[in-house]
């Protein structure tokens, strides 16, 4: 095992022999490290005040993703770079993205700015030339009262094939900072022991194995976009956890003609360039999916683990028929994923079993396939209710039907009366409108802050009849459009 923490940040190499398992990046910044510039605005992800930029090794080379410090645990950074908005500036000169935003005057109380200029310079790094849309979605996780967005867009959209791109430091010496990550990456288990607890960190899936079955009690930490808030907000301080983030084989995806496997620890970013070419729907769901911060954190592995009667993806992947695949010790087993799923927060996962990867089957193109998340707002916000819903057909009658649902029940479910009462019937409006009375026999949900037991029957049975217009007949338009993206 290897005792020490090992990171840079900027240009400048860290090396921690003690660190709490727990300690998030933004307390890290700002009470030991004195860089104020990173904010802590809603300590949950969702504001986006804090974001940072990491560089980390994918498949050995380095990547730039922007990410949410207040709920990014500092261990899990390990082998990383660490780019925070004093990174920047280069003595009296301000960086382009924050110069432009200074020349669009795209700051009024400067709360978020930091974030905003953090999440521009991720995307100035990856891309060249983004269109608005592209924009568009980096901005959507980062919360500003005061400029209607309109300057900071005009802002972004100023930076597009910039001169000045070739000439940043941080590109220029890319090549420099992946050698510098790629000598620290090595096959050792990270163990860290402090006053707080313990964190481990394993590099390879037997010592992951092992770990997880000597720490029976150890929460396992994927992307930490749910585990941070247990921090956070629910003042939890786990005493043991073990981070699946350097487990190189959980990252992998393998694809036939037949299925793709994700590895669980595969990032919702990645997850979209993959599933969202399978049907446009998949596609708006996943960039609909939290924001670009914890889309770039976030898991297939973590969502479904997770066991959340509304995530996002257990009901698309539920109507795919997809199958988990679970390991303890040397011995694997695979299940369908709605069988996962036994109750509220509870899964079909033994003691010292992790999920390792998720097996997809492709759609079929004779199939039908609809996805709809219905939420408060459009960007960034939780589902009151998600349908996915998958039909076989054969000369226009229903052989096969599977009917997801989120946000239904204590966990994601089928809706199996209402599949019982489409099997054999032609497919129609007048069998949609069947269905959907079907779905009252099928579900009791409940009321919360978030939607009334009512607006979910009400919503679930109008997502089955949405699915009749979209495919008897497409020419009605049952999404809005906003700068050619469909959205639900």
């Amino acid at each position: 095992m290897r005792h020490k923490l090992r990171f840079y940040f900027g240009n400048e190499l860290h090396e921690l022999d003690s660190c709490a398992p727990t300690l998030t990046l933004l307390d890290w910044l700002r009470l030991e490290m004195a860089k104020t510039g990173t904010k802590e605005g809603c300590a949950e992800g969702d504001c986006g005040a804090c974001t940072i930029v990491v560089g980390r090794l994918e498949a050995g080379r380095l990547t730039y993703r922007a990410l949410n410090a207040c709920i990014l645990f500092l261990p899990t950074l390990d082998g990383c770079q660490i780019l925070s908005v004093e990174h920047l500036k280069a003595g009296r000169t301000l960086h382009p993205v924050q110069q432009a935003l200074v020349d669009f005057h795209g700051s009024q109380c400067g709360f978020c700015t930091p974030g905003i200029v953090m999440s521009l310079f991720a995307l100035w790094l990856n891309q060249s030339n983004p269109d608005i849309g592209r924009i568009e979605d980096v901005l959507a996780g980062n919360l500003c009262r005061c400029t209607g967005y309109r300057p900071i867009i005009d802002a972004a959209m100023s930076l597009r094939a910039n001169p000045d791109r070739d000439l940043d430091p941080w590109l220029r010496d890319h090549a420099d900072m992946q050698s510098k990550l790629l000598a620290l990456a090595d096959d050792e288990t990270l163990s860290l022991q402090s006053a707080e607890g313990r964190f481990l960190s394993p590099a390879t899936l037997p010592d992951l194995a092992r770990l997880v079955l000597q720490e029976p009690q150890a929460i396992l930490v994927a992307g930490a976009t749910d585990v941070g808030l247990w921090v956070t907000k629910g003042m939890q301080q786990p005493n043991v956890v073990i981070a699946l983030n350097r487990v190189e084989a959980l990252t992998q995806i393998h694809a036939s003609a037949q299925e793709t496997s994700f590895g669980a620890m595969v990032p919702l970013t990645k997850l979209r360039d993959v599933m969202g070419a399978m049907h446009p729907q998949i596609d708006e769901l996943l960039r609909r999916f939290g924001s670009e911060q914890v889309r770039n954190s976030g898991t297939i592995g973590g969502n479904i683990a997770n066991g959340s009667p509304i995530g996002d993806l257990p009901p698309v992947l539920i109507a795919m028929n997809a199958r988990v695949v679970l390991q303890r010790g040397e011995t694997e087993r695979s299940l369908p994923l709605e069988a996962f799923f036994l109750d509220y927060k509870k899964q079909d996962r033994q003691q010292g079993e992790f999920v390792t990867r998720i097996i997809v089957p492709g759609l079929a193109p004779q199939s039908l396939f609809h996805v709809s998340k219905i939420t408060k707002r459009m960007d960034e916000d939780i589902s009151a209710v998600c349908g996915a819903f998958w039909l076989e057909l054969r000369d226009g009658r229903v052989l096969a039907a599977r009917l997801a649902f989120g946000g239904m029940a204590a966990v994601p479910k089928r809706a199996a009366k209402a599949e019982a009462a489409l099997v054999g019937e032609i497919w129609s409006h007048a069998a949609a409108q069947a269905a959907a009375h079907a779905l009252d026999l099928d579900f009791s949900p409940l009321d919360d802050w978030r939607a009334s037991a009512a607006y979910r029957r009400q919503v679930a049975a109008n997502l089955l009849k949405r699915l009749a217009f979209e495919t008897l007949q497409p020419e009605i338009q049952s999404r809005t459009i906003a700068l050619g993206v469909a959205h639900a």
